[in-house]
């Protein structure tokens, strides 16, 4: 270890210890807690609650004000469940944490495709729980995930400490990462792969998502053409006591050579998925800021959701 990274593994270990600390509390009063924080979040007005705020605007502006409000305390109450949750999760033992899921639907799609195919491509929008989805998924096969570093370098080694185990290799989401899914799906492993993360401009296509445009992943309708692993859309949905793990096919289309139609295609299932429960979408993410160069719009959250 060389002596300039010290500090940084110094504060990883901290911040894990904390986490750790907070994931030994009992998930009913975890995400009792975590609904109290999403409450005061609320009432505050942070730049989470604004930037939710915004994305209602954008896909339901026939809401009232009102309506839209409410929607909104829930998202912000989901949000700080799903973050206490996740401390819980990521601290915990493999084993520990899968005692927390109740049902798994649509398993015979994810062992079928093993059977068949060996290598299968994970789509996991960012509703519910995806870090309990990674100790599942990785329980039953190699398992590699994409995921975006973080700028500093206490909080990439915090994530691989917590996000690291048997069977999982990270993968940063780099204009390389091609290449170590290519291989892991050649040696018939899982890669998961977040389908709703905003791609930098080169990385994706425009797509319409809860009609409006956005910047979309094209890794995975890349992959899934050129290997032809078959693409598998998966959630960790929160139930009474636990999670439900869901899985199901991917919708026809998502490995189209012609990028646009198949992101579109891509857009459309996370929509039907995040139509389940709005307020278990991530709606604190600002998915629409990227706008398309030849038109005429601006960044909708700016200034105020900064």
């Amino acid at each position: 270890m060389l002596a300039s990274d010290f500090p940084a593994r110094l504060l990883a270990g901290l911040m894990f210890a904390i986490a750790w600390c907070v994931g030994r509390i009992p998930l009913r009063l975890l995400r009792a807690l975590g609904s109290g924080t999403g409450r005061l979040a609320h009432v505050a007005n942070i730049r989470e609650v604004k930037v939710a705020r915004r994305n209602l605007e954008i896909i339901a502006p026939e809401q009232s004000v009102s309506e839209r409000e409410a929607r909104v305390g829930a998202i912000l109450r989901a949000t700080g469940r799903n973050a206490l949750e996740t401390l819980r999760i990521w601290t915990g033992s493999r084993m520990t944490n899968l005692r927390q899921i109740k049902h798994v639907h649509g398993v015979e799609v994810f062992d079928t495709a093993r059977a068949t195919t060996g290598g299968v491509i994970i789509a996991a929008p960012h509703f519910g729980n995806w870090e309990l989805l990674i100790e599942y998924l990785a329980a039953r096969a190699p398992f590699a995930l994409v995921y975006r570093v973080p700028e500093k370098r206490a909080g990439d080694l915090f994530l691989r400490w917590a996000r690291g185990g048997p069977n999982v290799r990270l993968v940063p989401a780099e204009t390389n990462a091609m290449r170590p899914l290519w291989k892991a799906l050649k040696e018939d492993g899982v890669v998961g792969i977040t389908p709703d993360q905003q791609p930098k401009f080169g990385g994706g296509e425009f797509a319409p998502f809860f009609g409006r445009m956005a910047l979309t992943l094209s890794l995975i309708p890349k992959l899934a053409e050129r290997s032809g692993a078959p693409v598998i859309f998966a959630w960790a949905e929160p139930v009474p006591g636990g999670f439900d793990i869901h899985f199901e096919p991917a919708l026809p289309g998502i490995a189209d050579p012609d990028l646009a139609k198949a992101t579109a295609v891509m857009n459309r299932q996370v929509e039907a998925i995040a139509a389940r429960d709005l307020s278990q979408y991530q709606w604190t993410y600002k998915r629409y800021s990227q706008r398309p160069m030849n038109s005429s719009e601006s960044n909708p959250y700016h200034p105020d959701c900064y």
